[in-house]
């Protein structure tokens, strides 16, 4: 044969019938001139539902058709076109759903993939289907269907941001024992294969042209043993399927009726397509004459059952509703109320439902004389169209050193190659690393982990894309994608955590930083947080721990906003905390000894060794000495009670204070100061110091106003120990 759409084109139908060849070439873009064409019918079943099983008789009938056509052109044949049928695809549709995991732009190669995702789904459940894990399928086409962004559906999914995508997809498969046996028949015949098409898109090529496939039709081919079905939409096939009831369910009606023979039932029912009668002899040699309404009627049970059958896959394959029209080919399906009744089973108009024979052949001219065009010629015709559409081959590439084998549909990329290969899918997406989840105060937390780097492909040494076209012997390397870093977090790098506090030591301003737990145990900044951990912040510290982030040595006591504290005592932000003035032991000179007074002299001298003199009587029911109760709500030890201290003499049982000790303390001296300018009264008490000021003064010590606290007595520094006198001066405030 000449180069590709040069000389002639070799096409070989071989159905379950019959073998049919045809010879032609292509004038112009879409007429087809047909020089010779030759049928031969089956001896024995060696063709059943479209799959071969006897190939040495397969391949002999091929032979007489190959040595037949070329008595005819008298020039060898050596290359051939054939189809795959119908009725041996396995067809599947799925839905799948790919999950980022973050919101994440789609790409071309993300649609890709999600469709390699589509195509293994359906090859896994055609294989759970079958039962046969080693049974090997070539994917020989898909259609999307639809396609989802966040689960909703979307006509067109890419550059849109999502956590998500999805598909609903049609993928079709030929078993390999199917593929093997037409290559072995026809190249025991002495035939290379130059294009392997499927049977319902060779009928298509012819019956459905491409400016009307953007409308809703569904191609039957009905042939002797099968129906196939074919749905095309939108541009593309979007289906295909087949039901194992064909011709000869009528055939075998018929012969049932007048006890003859399938092969003269079979001749009766297509003479009948032609004549208004026809007479047989049945197998008692009694001579019979028919009418085509008598094979109507004889057979109108059978055509019920096929058609109910095709509509209803039909509608099924086209996702659970009507199609717009139907076309019809094939011998099967020219009998008397076939595709009436499919169109009341689709609930069509009749006029949607029709047999495509010679209207659709009207480009197609047969140079060899004695051929009719009608349905049946369709597929062959269509076959021969397909070889300068694409050359639909199988071809082999290598990828990751594995050899793989390539249904060529005219577009194989490197995914087909991927999948093939049983590349896994969960190797093309990058996977995000894990999240990390863990708690602050109570709050649940999470980072997520990074994701991960996209698979390295290349070609031939190049660097490529899935889409990448793959031609034969091609050679592809993928190093897979990689799973990202899990998510990591260390405690400095929590916000709580970063939460400090600022206390004033010893006149100098120490910064502390939160104190954290994790999971009950005291972590640094540096603590890289775990999976489920528990973590806690303080807002505080205790003196003792403010003293070793100090590195100082700690003391006993110290003076915490000018109140005595330990070490254990807890420290805010904002506090101060200074030393505790030591005890002064000032040395008192030791007066020289005296001869003892008498007991009546000291009396003389000092008024409050006299004997009390009795009260009067209007002061009798005043306590001077009443109980005093705690923030306890319990009465101080010491206080007396009213009731008993009213009238009791000096000195009693009942611990009450004498009125001689009561008067002594309120003759105390009084001292007074002024603080800040303001006039100021001291409490009455034996040698008054500088702490006494806070008694009577209002200055709140438990916040901080500036970063020193200022304490003077007559313009002199002083600590709060430091006594104090009648008219001294006072300056008290925070230094800013």
């Amino acid at each position: 044969m000449a180069e590709k759409n040069e000389g002639y084109v070799f096409g070989l139908d071989i159905g379950t019938r019959s073998i049919v060849g045809t010879v032609g070439y292509r004038v112009g873009a879409d007429r087809f001139i047909v020089v010779a064409q030759e049928s031969i019918e089956h001896t024995t079943r060696a063709v059943i539902d479209g799959q071969i099983h006897d190939i040495f008789t397969v391949s002999k009938t091929i032979q007489e058709i190959k040595n037949r056509l070329e008595n005819r052109l008298h020039q060898p044949l050596t290359d051939v076109s054939i189809a795959a049928a119908g009725r041996v695809l396995k067809t599947k549709q799925v839905h799948v759903i790919h999950e980022f995991g973050t919101e994440t732009r789609v790409t071309p190669e993300h649609i890709r993939s999600l469709d390699m995702l589509g195509v293994e789904k359906a090859y896994e459940e055609i294989r759970q289907d079958l039962e046969n894990e080693d049974k090997q399928f070539f994917c020989v086409g898909y259609s999307t269907v639809k396609y989802y962004l966040n689960e909703y559906p979307m006509e067109m999914i890419e550059l849109h941001t999502a956590q998500n995508i999805g598909v609903d997809l049609i993928a079709t498969f030929l078993p390999e024992e199917v593929v093997d046996g037409l290559y072995s028949a026809v190249e025991d015949a002495g035939l290379h294969v130059a294009n392997l098409t499927l049977e319902p898109i060779a009928a298509i090529q012819v019956a459905i042209p491409e400016k009307f496939r953007l409308l809703n039709i569904a191609l039957v081919d009905v042939g002797a043993g099968t129906s196939d079905i074919s749905i095309v939409k939108e541009g593309s096939i979007i289906a295909f399927g087949m039901i194992p009831l064909a011709g000869d369910e009528v055939t075998e009606a018929i012969a049932k009726n007048y006890l003859i023979d399938f092969e003269t039932a079979e001749m009766v029912k297509r003479q009948c397509e032609r004549k208004r009668s026809v007479a047989f002899h049945n197998i008692f040699d009694e001579s019979i004459r028919v009418t085509r309404e008598d094979i109507a009627a004889i057979t109108d049970e059978a055509v019920s059952v096929i058609t109910k059958s095709v509509a209803d896959r039909i509608i099924e394959l086209n996702g659970g509703k009507t199609v717009s029209a139907v076309f019809v080919v094939g011998g099967g399906g020219k009998h008397e109320g076939f595709t009436r009744k499919l169109a009341e089973y689709l609930h069509l108009p009749e006029n949607r439902v029709a047999i495509r024979g010679a209207e659709v052949l009207t480009n197609v001219q047969f140079e060899q004389p004695g051929i009719q065009k009608d349905s049946t010629l369709v597929t062959p015709i269509g076959i021969c169209m397909n070889y300068y559409e694409q050359s639909n081959n199988f071809i082999h590439a290598t990828v990751n050193g594995q050899r793989v084998k390539l249904y060529d549909s005219g577009n194989v990329t490197v995914l087909d190659a991927c999948m093939a290969s049983g590349f896994s899918k969960d190797n093309l997406f990058p996977l995000r690393g894990d999240t990390l989840h863990y708690f602050v105060n109570g709050e649940a937390r999470e980072v997520r982990g990074k994701t991960g780097e996209v698979a390295l492909i290349k070609k031939n040494g190049k660097e490529i894309s899935l889409n990448d076209p793959v031609k034969n012997n091609d050679s592809i390397s993928i190093k897979p994608s990689t799973k990202g870093k899990d998510g990591h977090i260390m405690v400095g790098d929590i916000p709580e955590c970063k939460k400090g506090i600022t206390v004033t030591l010893m006149g100098t301003q120490v910064s502390c930083p939160c104190m954290v737990e994790a999971e009950g145990r005291q972590v640094s900044p540096l603590y890289d947080v775990r999976d489920q951990d528990h973590i806690e912040t303080f807002d505080y510290y205790s003196v003792g721990g403010v003293f070793e982030l100090a590195d100082l040595e700690k003391e006993d006591k110290v003076l915490l906003n000018g109140r005595e504290a330990g070490m254990s005592a807890r420290v805010e932000d904002g506090d101060v905390i200074t030393a505790k003035p030591r005890e002064v032991i000032e040395e008192v000179e030791e007066e020289p000894e005296t001869e003892p007074e008498d007991f009546q002299k000291q009396m003389e001298k000092d008024p409050l060794l006299q004997p009390m003199k009795p009260l009067p009587d209007w002061m009798k029911d005043i306590p001077f000495d009443t109980p005093k109760m705690g923030k306890d709500g319990q009465i101080i030890p010491g206080a007396a009670d009213r009731s008993a201290s009213v009238g009791q003499p000096s000195g009693a049982a009942t611990g009450g204070v004498s009125i001689g000790a009561s008067m002594g303390a309120s003759m105390q001296p009084q001292v007074h100061i002024t603080v800040n300018g303001k006039p100021v009264t001291l409490p009455s008490k034996a040698n008054p110091i500088f702490v006494d000021v806070f008694d009577v003064y209002p200055f709140d010590l438990t916040k901080a106003g500036g970063t020193r606290l200022i304490t003077r007595i007559n313009g002199l520094d002083k600590d709060f120990t430091e006594p104090m006198h009648e008219g001294d001066e006072v300056d008290l405030y925070w230094e800013k």
